[in-house]
């Protein structure tokens, strides 16, 4: 198909390309990682936790529902339209964050980022999914993690440093306006188009199978209910990302009310995306070897571990750890859910499965933050933090328990 072959390497410009993009990606939520939860309780005023992470459940109710939409509409218009537009969102929010007069902007500000990030992200990793084919999906995805997590991490450092040497806002959010613009260049000017390598595959792969695609009603269910394996996929994603919103809105709260100041907070929060980023690069090609089950489910177990320990030792070093552990458990988790449901999706409809999936894994920002936010109005920010250890640990034993060996999901053929 005009000259178009899979692979890494066949393709290795282009996909090297689209990493460092979602470096750019990952830099946008990292700006508010370490201040944003501290901004809204030191200069806005806001004592309840549940209306502090109000901007979390705004960013992931409508990253999740544009994941859903995203995805689908790059199965019929293309992957690169999405991404642009996705970047397009962009670039209003620093501003908002810099000039916000009321916690409601801060709250639209990322419903933008929301839509910014499910567009954005979900093109990049379903980008390279497409370049280098069936054989190298969990390193793709391993890599593509690893950038926009790194970068996670490594702002949420930086902006924690400005703003302990100058003030919460406006300069923490300066960088902001760059990595916007940047990132809308790049995809404009040099980002091809990767819909037809999906096709390619689809060709050379299952030359006699059924290309039609499902519904999106159908899809949606299969994905999420009709199979017992993606179901497992699917509450897993939704409690990992439980856990990270109970994080970025509860845990800057948590180490301030010990004394720990901003500059130290941005540290232990820089820790735990970092061990994520860097350590995916290695958990997505292992899961191409091992398998997908065993990394998941024991991947839930360590982050439990993790989070029981910053709550149950309150000291600096146990929190470095506890934030290591939670980064490995991610690692471990993050991309090896992807790649567990691209295994099962026929490659003209897989896109849509994926959004499927990151619709739920993206909810759980917003089920993360009204959960733990109310509990911890109602019984403190420890009781929030316990209840969220809990839920992970039951959710890695449900993995363990219901996911098999990965293998295509067949679709109903009244489809």
């Amino acid at each position: 198909m005009n000259g178009m072959r899979l692979g890494l390497r066949e393709n290795l410009p282009q996909f090297a390309l689209l990493v460092f993009l979602n470096g750019f990606v990952g830099a946008m939520v990292g700006l508010e990682r370490t201040v944003l939860p501290l901004l809204g309780e030191q200069e806005f005023g806001l004592s309840s936790k549940t209306a502090i992470t109000s901007f979390i459940v705004s960013f992931g109710v409508t990253k999740a529902v544009i994941n859903l939409v995203a995805a689908r509409v790059s199965d019929h218009i293309g992957r690169k339209p999405i991404l642009v537009v996705g970047w397009l969102f962009a670039l209003p929010v620093p501003f908002l964050l810099i000039y916000a007069p009321a916690w409601w902007w801060i709250d639209f500000a990322n419903v933008l980022l929301g839509a910014n990030q499910a567009m954005a992200w979900s093109m990049t990793v379903i980008m390279k999914i497409d370049l280098v084919g069936p054989k190298r999906r969990g390193l793709a995805i391993g890599l593509n993690e690893f950038a926009g997590y790194f970068a996670v991490g490594m702002m949420s450092w930086i902006t924690g440093y400005i703003a302990a040497h100058t003030a919460l806002r406006p300069q923490p959010f300066y960088l902001g306006i760059g990595i916007a613009v940047i990132g809308l260049l790049v995809s404009l000017l040099f980002v091809r188009e990767t819909r037809g390598y999906a096709h390619l595959e689809a060709v050379s792969t299952s030359p006699h199978a059924d290309a039609t695609r499902p519904s999106l009603g159908t899809a949606f269910y299969v994905t999420s209910f009709g199979n017992v394996s993606l179901f497992a996929a699917c509450q897993a994603g939704l409690v990992n990302n439980l856990n990270d919103g109970m994080s970025w809105g509860l845990y800057p709260l948590f180490f301030a009310g010990y004394g720990l100041g901003v500059a130290g907070i941005g540290i232990i929060k820089a820790v735990y995306p970092l061990v994520w980023g860097f350590l995916q690069v290695v958990t997505g090609p292992v899961s191409d070897r091992v398998g997908r089950k065993e990394l998941i489910a024991g991947g839930m177990i360590v982050q439990a571990v993790g989070i029981w320990l910053t709550v149950l030792v309150p000291t600096f070093a146990a929190w470095m750890a506890g934030a290591a552990l939670q980064g490995l458990g991610t690692a471990m988790v993050y991309p090896t859910l992807l790649a567990a449901v691209t295994d099962h999706a026929h490659p003209t409809w897989r896109a849509t499965s994926l959004g499927v999936y990151r619709f739920w894994r993206d909810l759980g920002y917003a089920v993360g933050a009204l959960l733990s936010g109310a509990v911890a109005d109602l019984a403190g920010l420890a009781a929030a933090i316990h209840l969220v250890a809990a839920l992970t640990l039951l959710s890695g034993v449900l993995v363990a328990l219901a996911m098999q060996k990965s293998r295509p999901v067949a679709i109903p053929s009244a489809a």
